[in-house]
C-alpha cells in the first residue's frame, strides 16, 4: 500500500529535501506541498493524504494550529511534527493538539522514513529514544505539582498502570515485552484498552497525560525500575 504524504514547511528547500529523500522510497508517494498551515488545510480539502510532515513556526497559521485542525476532523491524516530542538518550544502543545509524533529537522533519511511508516500503521511512536530527549526538554511547560487526581485511573488493572508508566517513558512495544516477559500482541492489547478507558488517541497522548498527571516527572526514563 502506498503512504501519501503531504510535506507542510515555509521554507522551501526544506521540502525540496524531504521531497527528493521520500520520492526515492518505494511506497511512498508525495501528495502534495504548502507553505504554511492554512495551506496545508485547503491542500487537504482536495487531496487525501495519510501522513503530514508538519513544521512549527509557519507564518499566517502554525503548524500546532494546524495540527489542532487536522486530527480534529474524523480519519484525517496523521501529523508528524518536525522540530528544530534548541529553538522551538511548542512541540509539547504540537502533540496535546493530536500529532502522533515528531521528529528533529536533522534527522537521518533513515528515521523519517521509519517514523513515517510507523505511523501510518497507527504505532504513532516515533523513535523512542528521541521521545525521552524531547520529552524532558518540554515538560517544564507542565506545573510540577502534586499528580492530579483523575477517575479514570482507577477504571486501570495494576498490569495497564503500569504499561502506562512504561509508555510514557518511552519504551517501545518491543522494549515493554522484553520487560514484563510477554508478547508485542499482549503489550498492543495492554495499550489499546488503556488508550479506551482514558479517552486518549494514541501512544502520544499517553505521554502528555502520564506528565500532566505527575505519573511522571521530568528526568525518568525507559531504564528506571
Amino acid at each position: 500500500m502506498t503512504i501519501r504524504v503531504l510535506l507542510v514547511d515555509d521554507q522551501e528547500l526544506v521540502r525540496t529535501g524531504f521531497s527528493m529523500v521520500l520520492d526515492a522510497q518505494p511506497g511512498i508517494e508525495i501528495v502534495g506541498e504548502a507553505a504554511d498551515g492554512r495551506a496545508a488545510l485547503e491542500v487537504l480539502r482536495a487531496t487525501t493524504a495519510d501522513v503530514v510532515l508538519m513544521d512549527v513556526r509557519m507564518p499566517r497559521m502554525d503548524g500546532i494550529e494546524a495540527t489542532r485542525h487536522i486530527c480534529a476532523t474524523p480519519d484525517g491524516p496523521k501529523v508528524i511534527i518536525l522540530t528544530t530542538f534548541d529553538l522551538d518550544e511548542y512541540a509539547f502543545s504540537a502533540l496535546k493538539a493530536g500529532a502522533a509524533g515528531f521528529l528533529l529537522k536533522d534527522a537521518g533519511p533513515k528515521q523519517l522514513i521509519e517514523a513515517i511508516h510507523a505511523v501510518s500503521s497507527g504505532d504513532s511512536v516515533v523513535a523512542p529514544s528521541t521521545t525521552r530527549r524531547l520529552i524532558d526538554r518540554f515538560v517544564q511547560h507542565v506545573p510540577d505539582e502534586d499528580p492530579q487526581e483523575d477517575s479514570a485511573l482507577e477504571s486501570l488493572t495494576v498490569r495497564e498502570l503500569e504499561v502506562l508508566k512504561l509508555v510514557a517513558r518511552g519504551l517501545s512495544n518491543a522494549e515493554l515485552a522484553a520487560r514484563l516477559y510477554v508478547s508485542e500482541a499482549t503489550v498492543k492489547t495492554h495499550v489499546g484498552r488503556i488508550l479506551a478507558k482514558l479517552g486518549l488517541r494514541d501512544r502520544v497522548q499517553v505521554v502528555v497525560f502520564a506528565y500532566e498527571t505527575g505519573l511522571i516527572r521530568s528526568g525518568q526514563n525507559g531504564n528506571a525500575k
